[in-house]
């Protein structure tokens, strides 16, 4: 029986994303073992969703096959496969590439499994039905320590002439500093991370107030108004509403 993790909203962006890349600039390779095939799938397009590459096996042999070929950054690793288990696989993976992460994937979730698991060299442990945020977010540590890709973003939201520092809350535009408060900066970021992409109110209010969108839209029309007269004034307008459906920023023209 498929375990299904726990639901997630994969078409809406994180506000806390930031790309992790390899050194040359690639995106960062992830091959995915699993036999169910669905749940294959659905981890697959989670990790495609942060910008990576992704490969999938369904067998031990495979996942061995594909690893040689693709020479992944990191491993989602199922331990119960139809041909091997996984901490064989990992074993084999590990001759031809030793400092590979592995993130084991399995039903089991007695203490003597997990020790087993990271005993034979697997680096983190997650238990089905799991929640895919928590299984890219500890594949996210996994490549980070392991030095095969670094944050290419850092902190600094680019458009235009528009600049946004998340580490320090600074914002500028064409270098002239623009002092926002907390919830227009919160408005701002979560603009500056879909630029060009309408964003309807009721997105606007469960990202940035996280509310349930009934009968609160005129907050949110207060404060882009409160945006454009900071961000827009004098120069040409970046926030711009798309009547009926929301409002997007790009670059000035």
């Amino acid at each position: 029986m498929t375990a299904i993790p726990s639901q997630q909203r994969l078409d809406q962006p994180r506000l806390e994303r930031h790309e992790l890349r390899r050194a040359d600039g690639s995106p960062v390779r992830v091959l995915v073992v699993d036999d169910e095939a669905a749940l294959s799938e659905l981890l697959s397009m989670a990790l495609r969703y942060e910008g990576w590459e992704v490969r999938s096996a369904g067998d031990g042999a495979g996942a061995v096959r594909c690893a040689r070929a693709f020479r992944p950054d990191a491993v989602v690793l199922d331990v119960m496969l139809p041909d091997m288990d996984g901490l064989a696989v990992l074993g084999r993976l590990r001759r031809e590439l030793p400092e590979l992460p592995v993130l084991f994937l399995t039903a089991r979730d007695a203490v003597e499994d997990r020790i087993a698991g990271l005993t034979a060299g697997g680096d983190d442990y997650v238990t089905k039905p799991f929640s895919l945020e928590e299984v890219v977010a500890r594949l996210r540590g996994l490549i980070r320590r392991s030095g095969a890709a670094a944050v290419s973003s850092e902190s600094l939201l680019t458009v235009g002439d528009l600049t946004l520092d998340e580490d320090s809350h600074e914002v500028a535009r064409g270098g002239e500093p623009i002092h926002l408060t907390a919830t227009e900066f919160e408005l701002l970021r979560y603009l500056m991370r879909n630029p060009r992409r309408v964003l309807s109110k009721a997105q606007i209010l469960d990202r940035v107030w996280s509310y349930d969108f009934g009968g609160q839209a005129n907050v949110v029309e207060l404060y882009v108004s409160y945006l454009r007269k900071k961000i827009d004034a004098g120069r040409s307008p970046m926030i711009h509403t798309r009547r009926g459906a929301g409002y997007l920023i790009k670059p000035g023209e």
